[in-house]
């Protein structure tokens, strides 16, 4: 079929706008710089993570300010019980809060108490924050916690940003400051100290199931509290650093199934024993 010559010099336009008007478009995209891809971390996520720390003391002489405004020094807080860290900022919009509400949830789930068999320290990130902020938290979380340990046990700081800095890097604590939100980007998670300020466990998210915490600080207590279900709990779950969780080890279950299985057997054949013995008749004296 012959196209007239009119059709033919209307398609040559119609290519020539088509062609035109792709290039702005095309140009349009690529000047708009790189498009983000799924599973890429933003800029300011880029620093940002937990880093465990395991068997490092933290600097204990590092001071702060309590929730009543005095000083104290971290080691105020050592030296007789475990001793759960919480990093967070207390004007935080979303995350903190519930980090704050998952511990408290577990602590009121465990036969342990706060202020008698372990302690809570929770340090602000952000040297703006002052101790009015952190007396609100305090009297909010105790109060929920509603044990008489809950105020002498569990404790809000606020710091110097120098001071806060060699702490979260003792720690593997990283976070980021967006000044285009005014917040803070952090992770997710809690650390468990020994009595003497190395640190022992991390737990990440923000829930902390209370058979994990409990046994997290009976073993960073040294064993020292706890009850003779959590010793054999212990030696039936191992704690994970890679989940931050307890999980069972088959293998020790199966032998301590198999010792109490040879523990049964030898009680019952003793019992047999000495029933039989106790069955025979006695011989008569030869007359």
């Amino acid at each position: 079929m012959k196209l007239r010559p009119s059709c033919f010099w209307l398609l040559a336009l119609a290519s020539v706008v088509s062609l035109f008007s792709a290039r702005p478009a095309r140009a349009q995209l690529e000047d708009s710089g790189p498009v983000q891809t799924a599973g890429v971390r933003p800029e300011l996520l880029r620093d940002v993570g937990l880093d465990q720390r395991l068997g490092n003391s933290i600097p204990l002489d590092l001071t702060f300010r309590d929730e009543h405004g005095q000083t104290v020094a971290l080691r105020d807080f050592f030296g007789e019980k475990p001793v759960i860290l919480t990093l967070v900022y207390y004007q935080c919009p979303m995350l903190c809060t519930e980090v704050l509400n998952g511990i408290l949830r577990s602590a009121k789930e465990l036969p342990l108490e706060i202020g008698r068999d372990f302690s809570i320290v929770t340090v602000s990130i952000d040297p703006s924050e002052r101790p009015v902020l952190a007396e609100v938290k305090h009297q909010l979380y105790t109060g929920l916690y509603g044990r008489p340990g809950g105020p002498r046990g569990w404790h809000f700081l606020t710091g110097d940003e120098a001071q806060i800095k060699l702490l979260t890097q003792a720690v593997g604590f990283r976070y980021a400051y967006d000044p285009a939100s005014g917040q803070f980007a952090h992770p997710s998670g809690i650390m468990l100290l020994t009595p003497a300020g190395k640190l022992a466990r991390y737990f990440y998210g923000i829930s902390y199931p209370a058979r994990d915490l409990r046994l997290g600080l009976v073993e960073t207590s040294q064993e020292k509290i706890g009850s003779p279900v959590d010793q054999i709990l212990l030696y039936c779950y191992h704690y994970d650093p890679a989940t931050g969780r307890y999980g069972l080890l088959i293998s020790r279950v199966i032998k301590a199934a198999g010792a109490l299985t040879v523990l049964s057997l030898g009680l019952v054949i003793a019992i047999l024993f000495r029933r039989e013995s106790y069955g025979l008749p006695r011989r008569s004296p030869r007359t």
